[in-house]
């Protein structure tokens, strides 16, 4: 062979496989990546990669920053694209998940079930006994934990503290979607079921399976999770490939796609403890109104995402292989408890300029 003609297939060689190399910034991979479980490690890819819009940039993270945000990230394929903080925070310090915590309850719920100690289509009472509401207990009885799961448990909303004395009875189960604390029973049940108490089961089975850090705060009215905002985006891809995490399904995937899908008729834009975008009505927080249209308008449709009080956000995208995370303050003061605000939407149309 030729000396020039042999040098030209080796440069040709190196060329391809720089192209095709995962691990390099410059270059967009459609293969999914998982960080590994210890230490800081975790791919990068470039938004010139993706042929982004690099001049939008700087308006989300204005934004974001007037918004009284802390932190600010997107995942694509796994690999990290924008990881920003802001106000003193950094990627090693602790936030609260608020309500978006509630997720990683029906998760560790669903992996109980896959282990074969509960069934969700089972009395609550089955599981923590009789009496644990203030119900007649024909009406108690009528209560699943898939009641508690999709916010169908008819259990007054009102009274937001979870003592059996504000457990009372509104409507039956599975006739009223009303959202509230009473999901926190859902850690109750698979104490009992499991035998362990709900963090030391959740440790095992969900957060040291993919390498998340963080600690639950179990309060008299709030039970609420903390972590890093890596730890909460490692949730993210988790979620984002239905409950497989490098090569094992940590979570059922059945059970998964069941959970972001609608879960009653009631409130379609919601399923077990997920919010779900792109249907033709939802419902909200402290409100028994059904409004027309999806939930986040200027988001993909396909959407689904863990929400909490102060705007405390896992977005995951499926079609665009996209996981974005937003911690911090609430982005308006004034409307500090909603789980669902117009900052989503004003967040989107940022994040639309930046991404389309």
């Amino acid at each position: 062979m030729k000396p020039f003609l042999l040098l030209s297939i080796v440069l040709l060689t190196i060329s391809g496989c720089k192209k095709d190399d995962p691990k390099s910034p410059d270059t967009p991979s459609d293969s999914m990546y998982f960080p590994p479980n210890s230490g800081t490690a975790w791919e990068a890819q470039t938004v010139a990669s993706l042929g982004w819009n690099l001049t939008a940039i700087q308006p989300l993270k204005d934004f974001l920053v007037a918004k009284n945000s802390k932190s600010f990230m997107i995942l694509v394929n796994g690999r990290i694209v924008l990881e920003e903080y802001f106000n003193g925070h950094s990627s090693a310090t602790d936030w609260e998940w608020n309500s978006a915590g509630k997720t990683l309850v029906a998760t560790t719920t669903g992996i109980t079930q896959q282990a074969g100690l509960l069934n969700i289509n089972n009395r609550v009472s089955d599981y923590i006994g009789t009496g644990w509401t203030s119900m007649l207990l024909e009406k108690e009885n009528l209560i699943k934990v898939r009641n508690l799961l999709t916010m169908t448990s008819g259990i007054d909303d009102t009274k937001q503290l979870v003592i059996k004395s504000n457990l009372s009875y509104v409507a039956d189960a599975g006739t009223r979607w009303a959202y509230g604390n009473v999901f926190q029973k859902l850690t109750d049940v698979v104490a009992a079921a499991s035998g362990q108490n709900f963090e030391s089961y959740f440790n095992t089975k969900l957060k040291n399976k993919i390498g998340m850090d963080g600690f639950w705060n179990f309060g008299t009215i709030f039970t609420i999770y903390h972590s890093t905002t890596r730890s909460m985006a490692r949730f993210g891809l988790l979620a984002l490939n239905k409950g497989k995490w490098k090569e094992e399904q940590v979570v059922p995937e059945a059970y998964f796609t069941e959970s972001t899908s609608s879960s009653q008729s009631i409130n379609p834009s919601y399923g077990y403890l997920w919010w779900l975008n792109g249907k033709t009505t939802y419902m909200l927080p402290s409100d028994q109104t059904v409004y027309t249209g999806t939930l986040v308008p200027n988001a993909p449709a396909d959407m689904y995402a863990a929400m909490g009080a102060k705007d405390q956000r896992i977005y995951v995208i499926p079609g665009k292989k996209m996981v974005v995370i937003r911690m911090g303050e609430a982005s308006d003061a004034a409307n500090p408890d909603f789980a669902v605000s117009g900052f989503d939407n004003a967040l989107w149309e940022k994040i639309n300029a930046v991404i389309n």
